[in-house]
């Protein structure tokens, strides 16, 4: 026998696998699949046999009481939609609110008796259990309840109407129905039809519900209402976007559940707004889970949709829910925009909120560093940090049982994506509250929200060692001040006083205490208050104007002082981010004791013209160094410029179902021509979106579009136009239109 080597030959080791790794299963894990999609289903027999079913099968079962029609009672028309409030939603299907009874009717084979035993049966998942609250039985008999109620109303020959309570606090989606009769060998159940497939959704009438809302006027704004006003430009030159929710409007329920379908949210889950809130704030940005919405601030959409040029979230919400594909693209109000629809579809209370100049990206420390030269001239290659001229979240209404008392309400949620949370690109829901009175160790998120609003603007001189020391701490131009339309009106509500106490405020200095004790670090130098003030003007300016920036030195002292300044002028995105330098002077003023002096900078256009990006803000910086004192001294003035405007006009008869003609009218007031124009217009209840491409509109030429519609509801509505093209962004229309049943 031969004593060579059994070994096996070595081979290499197998290549490692590129790509994105295959999806695991629970199996081993868990016992059956999880059920975290709302749109697959399970299909219940229609008899379930008690034991077993012997050779010559069932007898006849005609004896016994059997169900012939079932009415969901779900026209608009009906009591069921009417009373909660689900009659503008544009669905076949019945809709209603939990914690509310609705009613349907039962046709059987005879008059129904109180000894037959009926119930009404509802799913939902592909894996319904009585124990998860995804298979919830009704009955009608006091003496049998489970967590829905059931009760008859009435019976008149053959028919039965019943009365079902579902729970305040039930899972809200999609869910099938069944008509369950008990006879002596078994179940048997009306056959699966779409027609009765029903949706549940929060409820905010009803105290029970978490996201209960005790304000009739907020409730009609904040879930009913389809038109909405963001806000952005400037805190001292507010300019309005009108924006079309449509959260009734076709399709739009269905998308909002496939968004926590795409999230693989379980279906347990999704009675908590807390946890939908969240879930939806990672979900509507497309960052780490190929969600909603594709954010882009380059100034490049050549493969998507300007998010300037959106006028509504109905295109959006379609456009994933048929693709299954992220939708280019977004900028913050367009996130917030979209975030609102999703919230009032499902019947969580919801308002869009505009912060001006908010702090980003500065690690909770409270501060946002400009950096100065030695002789005061902002040095634009070491400061980093960057203040939006405005940010916009969302506030949603609920209650929060996980935190202590008095920290429910409004809830910032934001989708807009900024920093990681738990892993994720998202925020919130974080309390209003919370924020206001410095508690930012609660969840989720109300640390970071509490510096967009609080942080302070330290300006550093470096010295040529590259040592750095504060010279001026702004404590009030960061969240100066905080928007959202007010309910049933056209105007503005300013709600500052609900994030943050006045400044210099007893209150304030403690909530700052408190948000320290935190982690939140504050710029604590005590610095000498310079005895020369800067002044910048408001400015009110079209694009393509000259104008003269007046800037105002006023001296406090009894003493002459020399100032040697640095006025910069620069194209800035509206994150604040600088795109290019088109205007610096460096005069030095001498200003007399206590006198003031004025110095006069010319604007010309074509410095700027051809730099602008889109929103057209020009940001100016004036800082300069007191000769006689060493002080420094800074002023800041973000001015954006005013677009021209769309004339959007209505004719016809102004009645439902009756053609009417909208018109857009556009005049280009520049020298030269706009290339590749697209034209959007909608509008709630009358128009769906539509759009027209002009390829060019040469200058001084005018464009007129026209276009029929036929309104579908009465009432007072709004139909909104964008104009939007490389050259010119953010150009819009609207007119308000009262249709006659």
């Amino acid at each position: 026998m031969s004593d060579q080597s059994t070994n096996p030959t070595p081979s290499p080791a197998p290549p490692t696998p590129t790509g994105r790794p295959p999806k695991v299963s629970g199996r081993g894990r868990a016992a059956g699949p999880s059920s975290n999609s709302n749109s697959d289903s399970v299909d219940i027999p229609e008899f379930e046999p008690f034991g077993v079913v012997g050779p010559r099968g069932l007898p006849p079962l005609t004896e016994f009481l059997d169900i012939w029609d079932v009415d969901m009672m779900r026209r608009p028309d009906e009591i069921n939609k009417k009373r909660h409030h689900t009659v503008l939603y544009n669905s076949e299907n019945l809709i209603v609110r939990r914690g509310q009874e609705f009613e349907v009717k039962i046709t059987f084979s005879r008059a129904y008796k109180p000894t037959d035993k009926i119930a009404v049966e509802f799913v939902i998942g592909s894996n319904p259990q009585y124990s998860k609250g995804t298979y919830i039985p009704v009955f009608p008999t006091k003496d049998r309840q489970t967590i829905w109620e059931g009760r008859i109303t009435n019976t008149t020959d053959n028919v039965v109407t019943m009365a079902i309570t579902p729970a305040a606090n039930c899972i809200v989606g999609k869910y099938h129905m069944y008509i369950a009769v008990s006879t002596p060998y078994g179940i048997r159940r009306t056959r699966r039809d779409k027609s009765r497939d029903l949706y549940i959704l929060f409820n905010p009438w009803v105290a029970d519900d978490a996201v209960f809302l005790d304000d009739e006027e907020e409730r009609e704004e904040c879930v009913m209402s389809e038109m909405g006003i963001i806000y952005h430009g400037a805190f001292d030159d507010v300019a309005e976007r009108n924006w079309n929710y449509g959260q009734f409007n076709y399709g739009v329920l269905d998308a909002c559940l496939y968004i926590l379908d795409k999230s693989e949210m379980p279906i347990t889950n999704r009675g908590d707004p807390i946890k939908v809130t969240r879930k939806a704030s990672a979900m509507l940005n497309s960052r780490d889970d190929e969600g909603v919405l594709v954010g882009n601030w380059s100034g490049d959409y050549t493969y998507g949709v300007a998010p300037t040029s959106w006028t509504g979230s109905t295109d959006i919400l379609l456009t994933f829910a048929s693709s299954r594909m992220p939708v280019c693209y977004a900028q913050c109000w367009v996130y917030a925009a979209v975030f609102n629809t999703f919230l009032r579809c499902l019947g969580i209370p919801a308002r869009v909120v505009t912060n001006f100049y908010s702090a980003h990206d500065n690690d909770g420390n409270l501060k946002t560093d400009i950096i100065l030269d030695e002789e005061g001239r902002i040095d634009r290659n070491r400061t980093r940090d960057s203040i939006w001229n405005y940010h916009c979240w969302n506030e949603c209404y609920m209650s929060r049982p996980d935190l202590p008392t008095g920290f429910g309400g409004w809830q910032v949620v934001d989708a807009t994506p900024q920093e990681t949370s738990d892993g994720m690109y998202r925020c919130g829901p974080a309390s209003v509250q919370a924020i206001k009175h410095g508690q930012i160790c609660y969840p989720f998120d109300a640390a970071f929200v509490f510096a967009e609003v609080n942080s302070d603007v330290v300006f550093y001189s470096r010295s040529n060692d590259g040592t750095m020391e504060p010279v001026k701490v702004n404590q009030t131009h960061v969240g100066r001040m905080v928007l959202t339309k007010a309910p049933g009106a056209l105007t503005r509500r300013d709600i500052t006083d609900q994030y943050k106490f006045p400044e210099g405020h007893n209150e304030e200095r403690t909530v700052l205490v408190k948000a320290e004790e935190y982690g939140c670090k504050r710029e604590k130098s005590s610095l000498p208050v310079a005895d020369v003030d800067l002044v910048l003007p408001t400015l009110e300016i079209s694009v393509g104007d000259d104008f003269e920036l007046n800037v105002e030195f006023k001296n406090r002292s009894d003493e002459r002082r020399t100032v040697d300044t640095y006025i910069s002028g620069s194209i800035v995105y509206y994150t604040g981010v600088t795109s290019s330098e088109f205007l610096f002077r460096n005069p030095t003023v001498t200003v007399g004791p206590n006198k003031s002096v004025k110095e006069t900078v010319v604007v010309e256009s074509k410095n700027y013209m051809k730099k602008l990006v889109e929103q057209a803000n020009l940001n100016f910086i004036v800082t300069g160094k007191v000769k006689e004192t060493g002080q420094i001294v800074t002023a800041m003035k973000v001015v954006t410029l005013h677009n021209p405007k769309l004339t959007v006009e209505v004719s016809g008869p102004r009645k439902v179902n009756e053609e009417m003609m909208a018109t857009v009218e556009f005049t280009n007031p520049f020298t030269f021509s706009l290339e590749g124009v697209f034209i959007r217009m909608e509008g709630p209840g009358v128009m769906l979106p539509k759009s027209k491409y002009y390829s060019l509109i040469t200058a001084g030429s005018s464009l007129t579009w026209t276009e029929y519609f036929t309104p579908q509801r009465a009432g007072t509505t709004r139909l909104i136009a964008s104009l939007d093209c490389p050259a010119l962004r953010q150009v819009y229309g609207q007119v308000s239109v009262t249709i006659e049943p």
